[in-house]
């Protein structure tokens, strides 16, 4: 997301705080990320705000959450940027205080507001779609797991000294209250109709990292709500819906909807293609942020790039994964489509027959899974000649 267009920011000063108890979540996400690069230049506080023109207060207080990152402006905010990368900052690192300000919006919305059906416009997941790195940096103050986009420290970072907190975790309270409003979310999204498919989506999908009692029925029967499309129909958000949804019931060790799905909602051409563009979108591969689901319907495939969604796919061929049966079927129909991508690396080729030969030596697939690796095994066979 571009500094200029602040999710979530609701004006303010460089150094205006958040005021209320119900605030105090503004810019967790964001604090926390910005503390872990500063401690790993290592910087201290007041350096940073010595640098900035600041009280270290004010650091202190983005680094805790209680003053949000996105309440300045975007001409300070790079500022920010530009001088912890001067002091040598993670340059990889710095593009993701984007994302995490993505996040807080997410989060701060989803605490404050209780959404009524008038207006499903205004909620940061309505029509922005999510990939992994920023859904992932939402997910981080919901289960505390680090997002994938972010390395582990370096050997060389400075220890903390104190009890200081390791993640951006959410204390219990935040996070009832947040699943409760996401599921009102979801719902009134759901009575929208095709107007509220995406939000309805992406809310269900952070649903799914609720770990209530009744989180598993409550998503089971949003699901029934919107059956998975069939095979030969034409592409429409419910398909989106139904794969955003079938992949998060893994979470609840429910593999059942999601080998409903790839057998009932892929199979057709249309079905096969959106799912390679859903993927090159969520791995962050496609060139240009999307307002909707719609670029799914996409048959050419011309938004991305097959080898660098293949390199990307060949990752997720680990028996360990639950939803490794959708991988597996991604990395097969993405062959199918492209047939040449197999030769275009001969380290991708290397790394993918190694994977392809444990996936079929275990026992964790489906036989549709099975025949499909085999039918892989032997292109990468042919290819190899």
């Amino acid at each position: 997301m571009a500094p200029q267009k602040r999710l979530g920011s609701r004006g303010g000063t460089l150094t205006r705080g958040q005021g209320s108890r119900s605030r105090a979540a503004g810019g967790i996400v964001c604090g926390h990320l910005l503390k872990i690069i500063r401690e790993r230049i290592p910087l201290t506080q007041s350096r940073l705000a010595e640098a900035l023109g600041i009280d270290t207060t004010t650091v202190q207080s983005w680094e805790s959450g209680r003053r949000s990152l996105a309440a300045v402006s975007s001409t300070q905010f790079l500022r920010l940027k530009r001088h912890l990368l001067g002091r040598g900052a993670e340059a990889t690192l710095l593009p993701l205080l984007d994302l995490a300000v993505e996040a807080d919006a997410v989060i701060e919305y989803s605490l404050d507001d209780m959404l009524d059906g008038d207006d499903i416009t205004r909620h940061p997941l309505h029509s922005w779609v999510f990939t992994r790195a920023s859904t992932h940096m939402i997910t981080w103050a919901l289960t505390g797991e680090q997002p994938t986009a972010l390395p582990e420290a370096p050997a060389s970072t400075p220890r903390r000294r104190g009890p200081t907190p390791d993640s951006p975790l959410l204390p219990a309270p935040d996070r009832e209250r947040l699943f409760a409003n996401l599921r009102h979310t979801a719902e009134i999204a759901d009575r929208a109709g095709e107007r509220g498919s995406l939000l309805r989506r992406q809310a269900l999908y952070l649903c799914a990292y609720d770990t209530s009692a009744d989180a598993h029925s409550w998503s089971a029967d949003m699901q029934q709500r919107r059956p998975v499309p069939l095979r030969h129909a034409s592409w429409t958000p419910a398909w989106s819906d139904a794969r955003s949804v079938a992949t998060s019931m893994v979470r609840y060790g429910d593999i059942e909807t999601l080998q409903a799905f790839i057998e009932r909602g892929m199979g057709d051409d249309p079905g096969e293609m959106a799912n390679l563009n859903y993927w090159a979108h969520w791995l962050g591969l496609g060139p240009v942020p999307r307002a909707s689901d719609a670029f799914m319907s996409d048959v050419d495939g011309q938004s991305w790039e097959p080898l660098p969604l293949l390199r990307a796919l060949a990752d997720r061929l680990d028996p360990s994964l639950r939803a490794v049966d959708l991988n597996i079927h991604s990395v097969w129909a993405l062959i199918r489509s492209k047939p040449g991508v197999l030769s275009a690396d001969l380290a991708l080729h290397r790394d993918l027959t190694a994977r392809v030969g444990r996936l079929l030596d275990s026992d964790v697939i489906s036989r549709q899974a099975r025949r499909e690796l085999e039918n892989v095994h032997y292109g990468l066979r042919l290819s190899s000649r």
